[in-house]
């Protein structure tokens, strides 16, 4: 690696700004903004979000997962409750959220605690997927070792024979998360690094303070 072109890679950004003035008092209310306009701006998996999780004695873990639902109170996700995260999680329930739209020149950190969705609600999610990925999550034990992809292929290849006229039930050790937020922060890029970060931080069950931080 040439480390005088690394350190010689940045960018200037210069698309747009953030004031106080022009966000809104409840951050849900301006992320699902943010949300919609990176759709119209048709940037590419724009609902992938880096989830860091982290041990009961703090040692962190980070990866890509994808949002699927955004409600007044959090952000959704679904996983395999017995993976590294579905782990970490279930001894230490906080983690943080981080999307980055490069094109837009964006970026949201979210930081909360975690709850598991209903039975009901991951049953209704799970059915909603094509019968593919369904078996896919049936296979696979997440995060753990395994001799081979040949291993997973033939479970994959029995269980599509099994259920090729049949709906694949939901596995119990697979469901969904809630992200229940206490910090979003909303960051824009700007140019000569002095970026906009606009803060919003939890004081009680409804309301939220909003901050400007310094880049």
């Amino acid at each position: 690696m040439n480390q005088d072109k690394l350190e010689s890679i940045r960018e200037d950004y210069t698309a747009s700004s953030l004031l106080e003035s022009n966000t809104k008092a409840d951050p849900i209310k301006q992320f699902e903004i943010w949300f919609n306009e990176a759709q119209e701006a048709a940037v590419p998996e724009l609902n992938a979000m880096n989830l860091a999780t982290a041990t009961h004695d703090g040692r962190p873990s980070a990866r890509i997962v994808l949002l699927k639902g955004v409600y007044n109170d959090g952000f959704v996700f679904y996983t395999n409750y017995l993976s590294r995260k579905g782990k970490e999680i279930t001894k230490n329930p906080v983690c943080a959220l981080t999307f980055f739209w490069p094109s837009m020149e964006r970026q949201v950190r979210i930081e909360g605690t975690l709850e598991k969705l209903s039975k009901e609600q991951s049953e209704k999610y799970f059915q909603s997927r094509p019968k593919n990925s369904q078996i896919g999550a049936v296979v696979s034990p997440q995060s753990q070792e395994i001799e081979s992809r040949d291993v997973l292929e033939k479970k994959w290849d029995e269980l599509a024979i099994e259920y090729t006229d049949k709906e694949v039930p939901k596995p119990s050790f697979w469901g969904g998360y809630i992200v229940k937020p206490r910090m979003i922060e909303f960051w824009q890029g700007r140019t000569s690094r002095l970026h906009d970060r606009i803060a919003y931080k939890k004081i009680d069950n409804k309301n939220w303070k909003k901050v400007r931080l310094a880049p």
